[in-house]
């Protein structure tokens, strides 16, 4: 992940990356091919953007397999169960993901100007089953195709 875009721009360490997945208020979900690691969710369930992806990553020469959705789909099942929203924020330099996101339902809801890089915004998006007093989380779905595993 330190090694390329996004990532880089950011400044994003190896050591920064690390830190995220041994957070243990932090869920990580983990993708391989061929039991080599491809690319990873981090979010939490925890705090006032309870189900807030943190990050979701695929290394370049796995990107556009499907990866990245399959992912997605992991982590917000596991959100959804908690929650009836996903939040994510987007870098406004990242037109690739803000497109991913947008197709896969997520709605643009705010900008934090400067707030990583200076001349960038984070995007907040969205996704979102209903207003909270509407929430029943005895009404649970998930899926499982094999392909990705919580690392915790």
């Amino acid at each position: 992940m330190a090694s390329s875009e996004p990532w880089i721009t950011l400044g994003r360490t190896l050591e920064a990356s690390r830190r995220l997945f041994e957070d243990p208020s932090r869920d990580v979900l983990l993708a391989t091919l061929d039991d080599a690691p491809v690319g990873f969710a981090v979010f939490t369930l925890i705090g006032p953007f309870s189900g807030y992806i943190q990050s979701l990553a695929v290394i370049p020469t796995a990107r556009s397999a499907g990866i990245g959705s399959a992912l997605m789909r992991h982590a917000e099942a596991r959100i959804f169960e908690a929650s009836p929203n996903v939040f994510l924020c987007v870098s406004s330099f990242n037109d690739r993901a803000r497109d991913f996101y947008e197709r896969a339902g997520y709605e643009l809801i705010g900008e934090l100007r400067d707030y990583f890089v200076r001349g960038h915004s984070e995007l907040l998006f969205r996704k979102s089953r209903g207003p909270w007093n509407d929430f029943d989380a005895n009404a649970r779905s998930s899926e499982d195709d094999g392909q990705i595993i919580p690392a915790n």
